[in-house]
């Protein structure tokens, strides 16, 4: 009998110790882009720390998605548990404006990340040498639900455009840079971190060059978007004949304001106690100034202040 009962008692213990495991693991899905853009690779370099060094069980993968602007909104559907966004972004979805009208949402930062910047390419020889000569033409865009269209309506309302004025190409950054490089559309946009991978690898098969906004039109967007900031890009990062003049945000790592702090601070943690790895792991990584992240126009997390304020 006694030693029924001590059967019964090693499972029972056997049971509460695989239960207390199982409550501390976590897969954590972080939503970053599409892919040939910037935030998948730092996403995978984000998850690649985290299930690394977050300890208790909590690991994280990469989830493809359509950027910046559904990354908030699957925040907080539940479909991820973090996402990468611009900070111009974050603001608006926490203000339950704009993209995010009524949406609800109440986000916190982990930590900043590397600046996207508004890549505005032609081919070398294109006839387009300004915003206004966009109209009528057949633009990629990037996807439906990313960053760069923001971008693109203020763009645009700089010559007094809109949509309507463009042939629109709602695809992937590398399908749109592939495009541009093969002739099927005339320009091709993507607001990504440089060197952006889809820029890369067609600027390997044509020569490409920046369509650059001039300085009062850089004023006139930061006037209205504080969050936005200017940015240079030197020739040799795409073999271009000009350096590109060209406008920009800082990006950020987002959670929901409910996620418990002890989660948010191992993921800060992670991240942001190992930068010589995070930046081994990826090279924009190498424009990350985690003391910025004290700066971000939404608050950090509860958790992740308690990180940095170590």
């Amino acid at each position: 009998m006694k030693y029924k009962s001590l059967i019964v008692s090693i499972a029972v213990g056997a049971t509460l110790a695989f239960s207390a495991i199982t409550a501390n693991a976590a897969e954590l899905r972080l939503g970053t882009a599409s892919q040939g853009g910037a935030f998948y690779p730092v996403g995978q370099a984000i998850s690649t720390l985290v299930s690394k060094h977050a300890g208790d069980g909590i690991t994280m993968v990469p989830i493809v998605t359509e950027g910046s602007v559904q990354n908030p909104r699957l925040l907080g559907s539940g479909e991820v548990d973090a996402g990468i966004t611009n900070n111009n972004l974050a603001v608006l979805a926490n203000k339950n404006i704009g993209p995010y009208k009524d949406a609800g949402l109440d986000l916190r930062a982990i930590g900043t990340l590397h600046p996207s910047i508004l890549h505005m390419m032609v081919l070398d020889n294109s006839d387009i040498k300004s915003i206004a000569d966009l109209k009528g033409k057949r633009v990629a865009v990037g996807p439906a639900g990313g960053g760069t269209i923001p971008f693109l309506n203020a763009i645009l309302a700089l010559e007094g455009l809109t949509s309507d004025d463009i042939t629109p190409s709602f695809v992937s950054y590398e399908d749109g840079f592939s495009q541009l490089s093969d002739g099927i559309v005339d320009a091709s946009f993507a607001l990504s971190g440089f060197p952006a991978g889809a820029v890369m690898q067609a600027k390997a098969s044509a020569k490409l060059r920046f369509l650059n906004l001039s300085e009062a039109q850089l004023a006139a967007l930061k006037e209205k978007t504080p969050a936005y900031g200017s940015f240079t890009v030197d020739p040799d990062v795409y073999d271009t004949d000009e350096a590109g003049l060209v406008v920009g945000v800082s990006n950020v790592l987002v959670v929901n304001a409910s996620m418990d702090e002890d989660t948010a601070y191992r993921i800060a943690k992670a991240v942001y106690g190992n930068m010589d790895e995070f930046r081994t792991e990826n090279a924009l990584a190498k424009q990350i100034d985690p003391a910025l992240s004290m700066q971000l126009a939404i608050p950090l997390h509860a958790g992740a202040e308690r990180f940095f304020k170590e």
